[in-house]
Formats: structure tokens, C-alpha cells, sequence
């Protein structure tokens, strides 16, 4: 089954995953429970803003960055990240996302359980 919608209200939140400062989150709505996508948003990471790190037990995240520039976490260290660029969260793995330009960070965020 496919959803059809289109995410045009936001919602803000506050220390996304432990993190710090303010996003707001687009979610694109998900028809049912039966597929593996628990997740699919678009985030909008505010200057100084961040995702905290965290690990994924029981599904997998994927970063697509769309604008802005900040540094990826994860276990094996940090590297800067810009439009354009892709990172895979597997099961077991941790990972986290800081916005260190001077506007805002904005990328897709897709979980998948296994």
C-alpha cells in the first residue's frame, strides 16, 4: 500500500535524541504498520542545533542531506556533511547529527525496521 500526502505541517521538537536546540520535523504520513518504514520526515536542524547520538537496536536510519553543513557521529568518528551526501545507520551502530552552519541543516530521515 502506498501513502499518499504530502507533509506540509510542521512540528517542532526539542533535543532530538538527547540532543540540543530545536527542529521541526515534516513527517510524511505512513499508511498502516505493516511495512518496514516506522519513519520518513524531512528535518529542519536549527544553527547550533543537534540530533543526539543514539543507536539503532532493532532498525535502521538513513540521512539523506538536502542544505546546510554540520558534522555526522557515529562509531566510527565524524566527517563533515553537506548537500548531496548519504550516510546508513545499520542495526547495532550508533550515530548522531550536529548543524554547525549558520543556517539551517535540512535532510530526509527514513527508519526501517529489520
Amino acid at each position: 500500500m502506498a501513502s499518499i500526502g504530502q507533509s506540509k505541517e510542521g512540528v517542532v521538537g526539542e533535543k532530538l535524541r538527547g540532543g540540543e536546540g530545536r527542529a521541526t520535523l515534516f513527517p510524511a504520513p505512513l499508511a498502516g504498520g505493516e511495512g518496514a518504514v516506522t519513519l520518513a520526515a524531512r528535518i529542519e536542524l536549527e544553527p547550533g542545533s543537534s540530533v543526539g547520538f543514539h543507536r539503532h537496536d532493532d532498525d535502521e536510519e538513513v540521512y539523506a542531506i538536502l542544505s546546510g553543513e554540520g558534522i555526522f557521529l557515529s562509531d566510527e568518528g565524524s566527517c563533515p556533511v553537506g548537500p548531496g551526501d548519504l550516510f546508513v545507520t545499520q542495526r547495532g551502530s550508533s550515530h548522531g547529527l550536529r548543524n554547525t552552519g549558520k543556517g539551517a541543516l535540512i535532510f530526509f530521515a527514513v527508519v526501517a525496521r529489520k
